[in-house]
């Protein structure tokens, strides 16, 4: 995406793209420049861009987090406390015992935790064999502990697998749902967005609960 975000009056509009608003903090930085931000700084931006980006009528807001359970995560819990936690993996069990820490934040926070995706599940060789770069089971073992220590079932809600029109999509801009929907990633991301999808409660005609950080 190479729109940038627009101000109106006292608003951020974001850039649009396949009908999916986004706003990031590189939108705001020239090039490459890494953000080097201590926790209070890091909380103010996401306050920003929860309340003062022009989100419209949303069905759902994704925050892609970083690992652990550092600063945003907590900050978070804070802001949007009926925020419900999607843990995302990988097969190999050092990625698993980290995922498994980031899910189990919700007991401090109150959080439910929605399911474990697990990310390059295997390689899908051309006799259709699958090769397991990273291991086995990853995903299933973080869904099964936390079920045990949260005391609520949290399913695996899939498996996507390594797939080369996935990261070409990645880099282009163009999600592989729509270049390639017949591919095994394709299917895999379709069928947990419709696990989400089901739930009983949306974001639509609702609001978040936030005033715009400046007032």
């Amino acid at each position: 995406m190479t729109t940038a975000p627009t101000q109106v009056d006292d608003m951020i509009m974001p850039p649009v793209a396949h009908d999916v608003k986004i706003i990031s903090i590189g939108m705001f930085v020239p090039g490459n420049q890494p953000v080097v931000w201590r926790g209070p700084m890091l909380h103010r931006a996401l306050q920003q861009f929860l309340a003062d980006v022009y989100w419209g009528d949303l069905d759902v807001l994704l925050l892609d987090l970083p690992p652990g359970t550092g600063d945003i995560a907590i900050s978070i819990g804070q802001l949007l406390p009926t925020a419900e936690i999607l843990v995302v993996t990988t097969p190999q069990q050092a990625a698993a015992e980290v995922a498994e820490r980031a899910g189990s934040i919700a007991l401090q926070t109150h959080q439910r935790v929605v399911g474990v995706v697990e990310n390059m599940s295997w390689l899908e060789l051309p006799d259709g064999t699958r090769h397991e770069i990273f291991g086995a089971g990853g995903g299933q073992i973080v869904a099964d502990s936390l079920t045990r220590s949260i005391g609520a079932q949290v399913p695996l809600l899939g498996q996507i697998p390594l797939d080369t029109n996935l990261r070409i999509g990645g880099d282009s801009g163009q999600p592989v749902v729509l270049s390639d929907p017949t591919s095994p990633a394709a299917v895999a991301l379709r069928g947990v967005a419709r696990n989400l999808a089901t739930r009983a409660r949306g974001l639509s005609g609702r609001s978040l609960g936030l005033s715009p950080a400046g007032r």
